[in-house]
């Protein structure tokens, strides 16, 4: 799949709830050679279409959009169909931090500070929390980390991490997503890229490594605690 966001379209396709919309949705898509990039499926739970399906779909290398959409919206079962500019152009890469409230907080406020000098400079960073506790929580979410469209980095912040959240870690590291781990007890810190004490700091280092502006790059420091 391209990853050139510049050429990418976003459809909102809303549908009755049946078998096979996904099948003619995408046989229709197919015909025009429409490279789809991402797919969100759901059923629509307020408002004046409840129960019925919503489809949004990211796609590019279409061969002609306009005549695409029309099509798509002579399809039996499509009620509506909806274009937008994609996320990747209106929320762009996402920093996700997990881990206790106050914590998260804090290296919260770091990473918006620090995402609002690139923004209002045209970059597209946005920051995404979820205060956790518990093992088992903190390491289904980490692993969920991998599978989050335009997930760039995640911070861990939080008093005490170890044990299955450390093998969570490792994972998330090998899909290509780096780890900032504050300085905590339990093993996770062993098993992130780079280790920072200050929460606050650590929300900026996320950002300033993906920002496309920055000069700060993770990999020139891996290991190393600041």
């Amino acid at each position: 799949m391209s990853g050139d966001t510049n050429n990418m379209y976003a459809l909102s396709i809303i549908t009755e709830n049946r078998a096979g919309v996904m099948r003619d949705v995408a046989t229709v898509m197919a015909d025009y050679m429409a490279n789809i990039q991402m797919i969100q499926q759901s059923i629509i739970a307020s408002g004046p279409n409840t129960g019925r399906a919503s489809i949004y779909l990211e796609f590019n290398e279409c061969k002609n959009h306009g005549d695409m959409v029309a099509d798509l919206a002579r399809v039996p079962s499509v009620i509506e169909v909806t274009t937008y500019p994609p996320f990747s152009r209106i929320f762009g890469s996402r920093v996700i931090i997990i881990g206790g409230g106050a914590q998260v907080a804090q290296v919260a406020m770091g990473a918006v500070n620090e995402a609002d000098r690139h923004n209002i400079r045209g970059e597209r960073i946005s920051v995404d929390t979820i205060p956790l506790v518990g093992e088992q929580n903190l390491a289904l979410a980490v692993d969920a980390v991998a599978r989050l469209p335009r997930a760039s980095i995640l911070v861990l912040a939080g008093s005490l991490m170890g044990g299955e959240v450390s093998r969570a870690v490792d994972r998330v590291r090998a899909a290509g997503i780096p780890v900032i781990a504050l300085k905590m007890a339990g093993s996770v810190p062993q098993h992130a890229d780079l280790v920072v004490t200050d929460p606050i700091q650590a929300g900026v280092f996320a950002v300033m490594h993906i920002s496309k502006t920055a000069v700060f790059d993770i990999n020139r420091v891996r290991g190393r605690e600041f």
